[in-house]
């Protein structure tokens, strides 16, 4: 007896729907717990006080074992420490620049808009993708170009500053620039869930998290200068 196409067409569609269920749900809730670990790790590093030099070390660290150990191990179960360690070290890392900009006489209330803005930008993006199924695959081409310029705009930013040349303009510009480029990216990585693109929860999650702490880190800079005194 033969099978009939469309009830095999139903069945592998809703396998399918399933499958992206089951990994849209685990992303989500990893997410969650990879920010608490941060938050924990930040608050510590907060704590001791830790400079920016120890913080530059365990972006490193983190850097490390995002691109070299997490794509050997995303399809096992160490591949969940590895993203716990991962995003350990990264909120560590984000210790010293919280001290920074808490220190300032309305540190508290830039810190507190950062966190917001960055929390409204990310439910409402994710949440426009996931209410209305859009593919943005379209889009990879363009962020990628956008994150290159943007790499090298920060480093010749950073080598400036190396040789005593400041220019907060620009730097002001880059962080806005990284607001942007996060924004796509939130949508980007999530229509990827949605629509097949990234079947590893792992992956998917470290995506979203550095769109979130990108986002985070230059909403950061940019409420800091315009409430400079």
């Amino acid at each position: 007896m033969r099978d009939n196409p469309v009830f095999a067409s139903g069945t592998g569609s809703a396998d399918q729907a399933l499958a992206t269920n089951k990994v849209l749900r685990n992303t989500y809730m990893m997410l969650a717990m990879t920010m608490l670990v941060s938050a924990v790790t930040a608050s510590l590093a907060m704590w001791m006080n830790l400079g920016h030099g120890a913080g530059m070390l365990m972006m490193i660290g983190a850097i490390v074992l995002i691109w070299f150990v997490l794509p050997r191990t995303a399809n096992t179960d160490k591949g969940i420490y590895v993203v716990f360690a991962f995003t350990a070290l990264m909120g560590a890392a984000l210790g010293p620049t919280l001290n920074h900009y808490l220190s300032l006489s309305n540190g508290g209330s830039i810190v507190m808009q950062a966190l917001g803005g960055t929390a409204l930008v990310f439910f409402t993006l994710s949440g426009y993708v996931l209410t209305t199924r859009k593919d943005f695959s379209f889009m990879g081409g363009f962020l990628m170009t956008g994150l290159v310029v943007l790499v090298l705009v920060a480093f010749a930013l950073m080598l400036g500053s190396f040789f005593g040349f400041h220019v907060p303009a620009a730097q002001l510009a880059l962080s806005a620039g990284i607001v942007l480029l996060m924004s796509g990216f939130i949508l980007f990585d999530t229509s990827r869930i949605i629509h097949g693109g990234e079947t590893n929860y792992l992956m998917a999650t470290v995506a979203l998290y550095l769109d979130i702490y990108n986002l985070f880190t230059s909403l950061l800079h940019i409420l800091g200068v315009m409430n400079d005194d």
